[in-house]
Order: structure tokens, then C-alpha cells, then sequence
């Protein structure tokens, strides 16, 4: 149990600013079976942007206490995947070479394409977020455990998918220097099992209230497919960036699918 503890908060340290433990380090090979954790930090930003959400409609507008539940969730993560995302964005905008992508995307500075591309894809979780909130106005403790099932859902669903990455495809860049590198180094049934575990338990809660929203998986994961194959074409593989950005689109896409579900059933 202690050494699952070190696990755990190693896996909190990498993935969020929450403090740790001053025991806790980048120790790789801790860092390497955090993975079974990371849908399990989902939940954890997830709560945190519910809670947020929660205090802020007791002063605000529903539009307002998202936007901050959307701030909540940055901070809590130090932008982390969001960066992710614009890094892509930038690498796989302006490269066209494996070598000349993974280089752009070490660069630490946001160029046109990663710019534009956050801003379209806060833009499009804002409106998404919006229209499932505006169906359920947290009026009750039913609608209120529904409202956190939906952040927690998206949040670890869409971890599970990026680390998922993890165990069917192989690290891009050669360099030891990463800090993603001791993540893809090597991973046993335990990774696999723990990170399925966290990253489907909230939607399959949730699908207590309404079993269709067990079909939100489908559309989640063929986005995973096809993200992975598009990795694996340009770059022979994946790099943290491309975990974040992975993470980043099937999260807009689980609130997509679950407004798709709700139009036709």
C-alpha cells in the first residue's frame, strides 16, 4: 500500500500542480507505472472544476462559473495538457518531417497554429460544457451527482484514451531527455488494468441514470484510433505532446457525444 501511495502521488506530482509529499520525486521507474493513475487524476480535476463550477453559479451565471470551473481545471494541471495541444498544433502545422515536427514541438514558444488552435478548442469545450449544463441545472442532488459524473467522466475517459497510446505504440523521439520518456519505457498488466479501471468507472456510473451514454466510448476511442495512426504516419510513434493533445480532443469530443446522445434518444 505504501509503495501504491509513492505511485500515486508521484503520478499527482507529474500530471498536476496539487502539492505532494516532499518524499515524492521523478523517480522513472515510478514515474513509469503512474500510468495506471493518470485516469484516476482525472477524477481529481474533474471534482476540482465541479466544485468550482458549483460555488460559482451560487454567485454567478451558469456562464461565468463555467468559465472559471474551466480556469479551476487549468490551474490544478499547470495547463499541461492544453500545452500539449498547442505544441501539436504548432509541430504538426508546420513540419513536414519527423525531424523537423519533433522540433517545433520542443520549442517551447507558441507559434500561429497552437495559438489558434487553444483558442478554438476552449471556444468549442466552452459551447459543448454550455449546452450539457443548460439541460441540467443543478436543481437537486440527482442532477448535481449527474453534473460531477459528467466532468469526471470526460476527464478520465479522455486520460485513458492518451495513455492508452502508451501501451499499443512506441515512444518517437530517441533522446533521453524528455520528461515523458520513463512514462514510455515499459509497462506490465497492472498499468493496463489500473488506468481502465479509473478511466471508464465514472461513465459507467453515470450510465446508471441512462445506459446510452455508454455509447459516448465509441466516438472517444475511434478519435484515439485515428489520432494514433496520425502520430504513427508523421512521427513513427508519440511524444508527451501528443498524449496532451489526445487527451485535449477526446475530452471536447466525450461533451460532443453525450449532446449527440441526448438529440436523439
Amino acid at each position: 500500500m505504501k509503495k501504491q501511495l509513492h505511485i500515486f502521488f508521484t503520478a499527482l506530482m507529474f500530471y498536476t500542480r496539487i502539492p505532494c509529499p516532499k518524499n515524492i520525486d521523478h523517480n522513472p521507474d515510478y514515474l513509469n507505472k503512474a500510468s495506471r493513475y493518470f485516469p484516476l487524476i482525472g477524477w481529481i480535476v474533474g471534482g476540482i472544476s465541479f466544485v468550482v463550477y458549483y460555488l460559482a453559479t451560487l454567485l454567478f451565471t451558469y456562464e461565468i462559473a463555467l468559465i472559471l470551473s474551466m480556469i479551476g481545471g487549468v490551474l490544478t494541471t499547470g495547463a499541461f495538457h492544453e500545452d500539449g495541444f498547442a505544441d501539436v498544433c504548432d509541430g504538426f502545422g508546420g513540419g513536414w518531417t519527423k525531424e523537423k515536427i519533433l522540433l517545433i514541438m520542443k520549442d517551447s514558444a507558441i507559434g500561429a497554429y497552437g495559438a489558434i488552435g487553444v483558442v478554438l478548442l476552449l471556444l468549442l469545450k466552452f459551447e459543448a460544457i454550455s449546452t450539457l449544463f443548460s439541460r441540467f441545472e443543478i436543481i437537486n442532488l440527482q442532477s448535481a451527482i449527474c453534473n460531477l459524473l459528467l466532468f469526471v467522466s470526460a476527464h478520465s475517459l479522455s486520460r485513458l484514451a492518451a495513455i492508452s497510446i502508451v501501451f499499443t505504440h512506441q515512444y518517437s523521439r530517441e533522446d533521453a531527455s524528455s520528461k515523458s520518456k520513463p512514462i514510455a519505457q515499459n509497462f506490465t498488466w497492472k498499468e493496463v488494468v489500473g488506468a481502465s479501471f479509473f478511466g471508464l468507472l465514472p461513465l459507467v456510473i453515470l450510465s446508471v441514470f441512462q445506459w446510452q451514454l455508454l455509447l459516448a466510448l465509441l466516438p472517444v476511442f475511434i478519435a484515439r484510433f485515428f489520432l494514433a495512426q496520425y502520430f504513427q504516419k508523421w512521427i513513427d510513434g508519440y511524444t508527451g505532446d501528443c498524449l496532451g493533445a489526445t487527451q485535449q480532443i477526446c475530452e471536447v469530443i466525450f461533451y460532443l457525444s453525450i449532446i449527440g446522445i441526448w438529440k436523439f434518444i
